[in-house]
């Protein structure tokens, strides 16, 4: 943490602009030894938040010409003096700038580390440094608004909101415990356990919205099924608008995967076009079909599709007889021409959309009723109720709430006061894991090892 640290911050590869990102008590000093401002200007001199023009030198050779952010801490990113260098982009030319500055006395930043640097200095808690990421991994504008708000602080508010409601009660209660003479007839007045109804309620609230913010934040894993030439591609090209996969009348054609993203109303569909499931003697196909067996087991959503305008085959009994996901949506496809499917035999299906993807018949409507089933009523409006994404908060969150149940069955059998202080210290304890302020180095290298170095 008392070493000065560089990265390149910019993607690497041909670009106008490559940026070289400093941090630490000795950016400033190092910057002096390798840059010299068109103004003649001792670095000292430059203004706080200043973008300095000048160039860069390795000794008496020129490296290149550059922009420099000055900014002293603790007003910035990490609260630490912070200097970016902004060269010219390319492989070479950023690659040079950041050796020059290690041999000055840098060494290179870790994965995340100058969002850790951030959390550590106390700029950033917990929740709000993995929205950083979140931020960066965004699919949708849905998921962007989840993390802008969860980097805001809503996330952070309501957890210390829910830990002040907590230390209320446990006030009351150490005066309870340490001054017995003082004959407190209520242990718990209504007011205090009003609280801790407020943090029940709250926690288990957020632990439940867990499942529409991992929607959101990951997207629903969707298999496209179906027996060889049922317009599983063309449904796909539909989709996505544009010929992403081969569409022809020969069986067989998709033999191997095809995984592209949509955005559904804000929901990422990561739509798998799959080989058509049948008997096959072909060796490369039947892999494809393999692969299209496993894919059904692991999916969140299965579009089960068939050809209305042929009958019923052993083919498809087969494909709907290995679905195994408790969401599936019946895709009819070709209703452009005469139907001939019965599809009483298929009753794991129990919604059916009707379309022709070859027309483009149907397929906004199939887009909505998707959208529908995948929520099944219980998305609600993002921006008005706090959401989280993130499997450690939910799991930080029913330990809450799980040890204010264990509470309220402690008064309803009245047990000793003292069991109900240790609960309240353990939901305490969870509520300080989300912000971070309870953490083990193992769970934090975890979560900033997912950062890339220049963040």
């Amino acid at each position: 943490m008392f070493e000065t640290i560089a990265a390149i911050s910019t993607p690497r590869g041909e670009g106008g602009i490559g940026i070289v990102r400093m941090s630490g008590d000795n950016s400033i000093n190092i910057l002096s030894k390798i840059f010299k401002p068109i103004s003649n200007k001792k670095i000292e001199d430059l203004k706080n938040f200043s973008i300095n023009y000048g160039h860069l030198y390795s000794g008496e050779k020129l490296i290149d010409e550059v922009m420099v952010s000055i900014m002293k801490g603790p007003k910035t990113y990490t609260k630490e003096d912070i200097v970016e260098i902004n060269c010219h982009g390319g492989y070479l030319m950023t690659e040079k700038v950041l050796e020059l500055v290690l041999s000055n006395g840098c060494r290179i930043a870790e994965q995340g580390e100058f969002t850790k640097r951030a959390f550590m200095n106390g700029r950033l808690d917990l929740t709000q440094a993995e929205a950083v990421i979140d931020l960066i991994h965004s699919k949708t504008e849905k998921s962007l608004s989840l993390s802008l708000d969860q980097l805001r602080g809503d996330l952070k508010d309501q957890i210390l909101h829910l830990k002040k409601l907590l230390l209320d009660v446990v006030a009351h209660i150490n005066v309870v415990l340490d001054y017995p003479e003082e004959g407190i007839d209520d242990p718990l007045p209504k007011g205090l356990v009003n609280n801790l109804k407020e943090v029940l309620e709250t926690s288990d609230k957020l632990s439940a919205s867990y499942s529409q913010g991992k929607m959101i934040k990951e997207g629903v894993k969707t298999a496209i099924v179906g027996k060889p030439n049922v317009g599983k591609s063309s449904l796909l090209n539909s989709l996505l608008k544009e010929e992403r996969a081969i569409v022809t009348h020969i069986p067989g054609t998709t033999r191997d995967v095809i995984e592209e993203i949509i955005n559904i109303k804000g929901i990422p569909l990561i739509l798998v076009d799959t080989a058509g499931i049948r008997n096959t003697d072909d060796f490369i196909e039947s892999i494809g079909v393999e692969k299209s067996e496993k894919l059904l087991k692991d999916s969140d959503l299965v579009l089960f599709v068939v050809d209305g305008s042929r009958k019923l085959s052993e083919e498809d009994i087969r494909v709907h007889n290995s679905i195994q996901s408790e969401k599936v949506v019946g895709i009819l496809n070709k209703i452009d021409i005469e139907q001939k499917i019965d599809l009483s035999k298929l009753d794991k299906i129990d919604k059916w959309i009707k379309i022709s993807a070859k027309n483009n018949i149907g397929i906004s409507k199939m887009e909505d009723e998707i959208y529908s089933y995948i929520i099944s009523g219980k998305v609600e409006d993002s921006s008005e109720t706090l959401v989280i994404t993130n499997i450690r908060h939910r799991s930080a969150l029913v330990k809450t709430k799980e040890a204010i149940e264990n509470i309220f069955e402690t008064i309803n059998i009245g047990l000793p006061m003292d069991l109900i202080a240790i609960d309240l210290k353990e939901a305490l304890d969870a509520l300080s894991e989300v912000t971070g302020e309870i953490s083990s180095e193992d769970v934090l290298d975890h979560i900033f090892s997912n950062f890339c170095v220049g963040k």
